[in-house]
């Protein structure tokens, strides 16, 4: 495999002009950089689509509003590892690495903080604490990226899930399709055969991800059996316009990729540039429900801070007052959300 691992912002530029290096220095300090050479190929010009959600932005040192962890994920894993928020479903975190690290990330605090995957021993406390907890019937593998572990690695974890009775589907959450697609391999897809049924959920942002590389990782993928979804963060600058967003998500169905989730951005500290209204989003879904399938239509949701869930946010939904929106959870509880209106440069 090939990276393009980012210290000192010494990335791959494709003879694309960058930013002051002692400025990138500064960011990726904070939050590392790196950007596999596919993904870097598909930038087009600076600051488009594709530039925007790899490249560090000095702006990511300037939030100083949001919080490193505002989904409340350390407080929610019972063991390292391990994420226990809802009541029949965790999230595995196997591992820290990805092709790519999103300027976006819900997890920049922890990706790029090291290259070792979930060691051993907490891989088998993991598996302890599921085993225990009857009640967990889906566990979703997670990171970083789950498929940045080798063959091997995969069918450890795996086969120790399937060795839990309760555990009746096992999810893996991954954009290598879209960043390092050359990852999907007749090997891959003939080891998740074995341990179905299995499903994927993928991250495509934009229309200019979907190549006949990643075209054909998805066809992988869904001729192994695989169920494919997808989960799009709404980004200011990227993908916040009904007309990106038909393509995208059209083009998705055309990949045999079911559109599952439109991400509210999450209240992340170093990703406050990207942030949209909800009122924007509000606006793309009706520019989306009769304009394209029903099928292509994804659900949007708030994930809201907190550890409270997420809610899925449709027209007249919800209360508005100002610029706090009153929300409620799966379980019926009431919760604040403070929205912010749009600025337009």
């Amino acid at each position: 495999m090939r990276y393009i691992i980012c210290n000192s912002a010494t990335y791959y530029n494709n003879g694309i002009n960058t930013d002051s290096h002692d400025n990138n220095n500064l960011v990726s300090a904070r939050y590392p950089v790196r950007i596999s050479k596919y993904y870097a190929g598909l930038i087009k010009r600076p600051y488009d689509g594709i530039w925007k959600q790899c490249m560090p932005d000095t702006r990511e040192l300037e939030d100083i509003s949001q919080v490193p962890d505002p989904l409340e994920e350390k407080k929610l894993s019972p063991v390292p590892g391990l994420i226990h928020r809802y009541p029949d479903r965790v999230v595995l975190l196997v591992s820290n690495r990805c092709p790519v690290y999103c300027r976006f990330c819900m997890r920049k605090r922890l990706v790029g903080s090291g290259d070792a995957p979930m060691g051993k021993a907490d891989l088998s406390n993991a598996l302890k604490y599921i085993e225990a907890h009857s009640e967990i019937r889906d566990v979703i593998l997670s990171g970083g990226d789950p498929l940045m572990l080798d063959d091997t690695s995969l069918s450890i974890i795996l086969a120790g899930l399937r060795a839990i009775p309760h555990v009746a589907v096992i999810r893996i959450g991954t954009r290598i399709p879209v960043t390092l697609p050359e990852r999907i391999t007749p090997d891959l897809c003939r080891l998740f055969r074995k341990f179905h049924p299995l499903y994927i959920n993928t991250h495509f942002n934009h229309p200019d991800e979907i190549t006949v590389d990643s075209s054909n990782a998805c066809a992988m993928l869904a001729d192994a059996g695989i169920p494919l979804g997808n989960q799009t963060v709404l980004l200011k600058g990227v993908n916040d316009s009904v007309e990106i967003m038909r393509r995208l998500l059209t083009g998705l169905l055309a990949l045999r990729v079911k559109p599952y989730y439109l991400h509210q951005i999450d209240l992340v500290q170093g990703t406050a540039h990207f942030r949209t209204s909800v009122q924007t989003g509000m606006k793309i879904m009706r520019g989306l429900r009769g304009h394209i399938s029903g099928l292509a239509v994804p659900h949007y949701v708030i994930d809201l801070p907190g550890g409270k869930g997420k809610v899925a946010i449709l027209p007249d939904d919800f209360e508005v007052k100002g610029n706090v929106l009153q929300l409620r959870t799966y379980t019926g509880e009431r919760v604040s959300y403070q929205d912010i209106t749009d600025s337009h440069f």
